[in-house]
């Protein structure tokens, strides 16, 4: 779990070869096949942060045939600074978003999970087809976006 000052969980995994029952809240945002096999990714468990307004919460849901990694995401649904924080046991991973703005591969999941933490009712769409959505909450789609990558110490 991330939190303002703190460092990453490590992700939680299930015991090889065994298949947990899915969150009755789970939603899942994509499925594709991966060189590990079909993945399954989805968002649970969304809390609103009780001290940080526009700060949540999130389980992030990865399943591939063999396995299940959860981990914990902290989501900030503000207009003026748009972000998930993620990362696993050796990087914790701050990216500011855009929302309304472009999508790529290389953003894409970000805003699904930054949807679907924020605004519930979008969890699950395409985030390129949300930038009239996002112009309608506030969000300029012209922030920059970014990526900063902090080591966390061994354990």
């Amino acid at each position: 779990m991330l939190a303002a000052g703190g460092a990453a969980a490590p992700a939680q995994a299930a015991e090889p070869g065994t298949s947990p029952d899915r969150p009755a809240d789970l939603v899942i945002l994509e499925e594709r096949d991966s060189l590990q096999g079909h993945l399954t990714v989805g968002v649970f468990g969304v809390q609103k942060d009780p001290s940080t307004p526009d700060l949540w919460r999130v389980n992030l849901w990865r399943q591939w045939p063999d396995r299940v990694v959860i981990a914990t995401d902290v989501v900030r649904c503000d207009t003026k600074a748009p972000m998930r924080i993620t990362g696993d046991s050796q990087h914790v991973i701050v990216r500011l978003l855009n929302p309304g703005g472009a999508i790529s591969r290389a953003n894409r999941l970000d805003h699904m999970v930054w949807w679907a933490s924020c605004f519930p009712q979008q969890a699950g769409q395409d985030p390129a087809g949300l930038a009239a959505t996002a112009r309608q909450l506030g969000f300029s789609g012209q922030l920059p976006e970014s990526e900063q990558v902090i080591a966390t110490p061994p354990r």
